[in-house]
């Protein structure tokens, strides 16, 4: 099977890395007979001709391996390779990931898998493996964080502004400045240089602040170009910068953190990130703390705009009338495309793994006909194929938080922000003609 998450634009980030995700899950899961399982990562730039050769080499060596059993499936592992590498003429932008070999499914069987897709952002690893599993640790690596996170390190010495991005950091701009200090040196009147005193370091506090605006701002969008902003410093210049007038209100609600340094500069900006790296990494976690906050207080205000369970989110969907979907990123309930054997209709079901295990579910309710699977998926990945139709915005969640997990308890793990109010009550009736949705009110 060929994957695509190559194409950033088509598929929305979120459901490239849960897919990932599911990819990994799947082939850490898979096991071989022997070492007939082959991992091979080709970073971008990489030459295809050059993976072929070795590919090549790969296959002399194989061929003096002594078990016959194990020479068969190492050779063919390495032959399902060579053939499914040459669709490509090139390594895609992002590299190439490729998997193949013949696992042993749960009923015993022996089954040939390659899988090989272009990940969603370049994978700076190398790796060929022969093994009795799959390799997927580099694969991990893609869903860590590339999130941008801007700091702002300020002293009474000058000002810091630097980026860090998984774990490249980059210093953007510094400048160092010359305050008075408290005491003047006479001759001039103490209210006279406290008021100069006070104007250099109101001074110094708006350079800063116009600066951020020009480093963090996006021109073209005008909106913040970070997910998030640390202010560090040793004296009370961040906090001042912080609640000042005239530092950027988009830029205000990006703060995440203002932190104490003992130093300025470089290793102030070190010190930021060590101080910090809790809060960054919770980023995420954040962002899903707003987003099901949001929903629980469509909720709590009864506004009519929010559904939740299955039946109602998927009505509300056909009707267009879902703005954000939300879904748990581990739902376990499949969806079935299921045939009347005596009349032909086609019936949607959507079941968990205790219901499938209920044939009852399986038959019709008033015939007694029995109905035949024509199509069954998990209806995570249906939704993550289809809701771009549906004019939604797709978000998975965990149950790591404590809304989350309030959420996948309490609601399913499935639900929705609507766009207006529905009352999703009076959708309860189906009317015979062909599944209109009727008033039952």
């Amino acid at each position: 099977m060929t994957m695509t998450f190559g194409d950033g634009q088509e598929t929305d980030k979120n459901i490239a890395i849960w897919k990932i995700k599911k990819l990994i899950k799947a082939l850490e899961a898979a096991r071989g007979n022997g070492t007939s399982m082959i991992s091979l990562i080709i970073p971008p730039r990489d030459q295809i001709s050059r993976v072929t050769k070795m590919l090549g080499d790969e296959f002399g060596t194989a061929s003096n391996i002594k078990s016959r059993v194990n020479r068969q499936s190492v050779l063919g592992a390495i032959t399902s390779a060579q053939q499914r590498l040459k669709l490509y003429n090139r390594v895609p932008g992002n590299g190439l990931v490729l998997y193949t070999g013949t696992i042993m499914t749960e009923d015993g069987k022996e089954k040939k898998v390659t899988i090989d897709f272009e990940p969603f952002k370049p994978i700076n690893a190398s790796l060929y493996l022969c093994d009795n599993k799959f390799h997927t640790e580099a694969l991990n690596e893609l869903l860590e964080s590339d999130d941008k996170f801007g700091f702002i390190v300020m002293d009474g010495n000058g000002t810091l502004f630097g980026t860090l991005s998984g774990n490249t950091r980059e210093v953007l701009h510094k400048f160092s400045v010359d305050l008075p200090k408290k005491h003047g040196r006479g001759g001039q009147s103490a209210l006279r240089f406290a008021r100069l005193r006070m104007e250099k370091r109101h001074n110094y506090v708006r350079k800063t602040a116009e600066l951020a605006t020009q480093f963090f701002i996006n021109p073209q969008t005008s909106q913040p170009n970070v997910s998030g902003l640390i202010l560090a410093g040793s004296a009370d210049f961040k906090t001042e910068l912080s609640q000042s007038d005239m530092f950027d209100p988009r830029l205000q609600a990006k703060i995440l953190n203002v932190v104490d340094v003992s130093y300025g500069g470089e290793s102030g900006f070190n010190q930021a990130i060590e101080l910090s790296a809790e809060i960054l990494a919770n980023v995420k976690f954040i962002q899903e703390k707003k987003l099901i906050g949001k929903y629980f207080e469509e909720i709590s205000q009864d506004t009519g705009k929010y559904v939740f369970g299955v039946d109602d989110t998927l009505k509300a969907l056909e009707m267009g009338a879902v703005e954000t979907l939300i879904v748990w990123e581990n739902l376990d309930i499949t969806r079935f495309e299921l045939k009347n054997s005596s009349t032909g209709e086609v019936i949607i079901k959507h079941l968990n793994k205790e219901q499938e295990a209920d044939q009852d579910n399986f038959r019709d309710t008033e015939t007694g006909a029995d109905l035949e699977v024509q199509e069954q998926m998990p209806l995570l990945e249906w939704f993550a194929n289809e809701y771009k139709k549906f004019g939604c915005s797709l978000e998975f969640v965990t149950n790591k938080s404590q809304e989350g997990s309030q959420f996948c308890r309490g609601f399913g793990g499935i639900g929705g922000i609507l766009r207006y109010q529905l009352d999703m009550r009076s959708f309860d009736e189906f009317s015979d003609d062909g599944g209109v949705y009727e008033d039952s009110d």
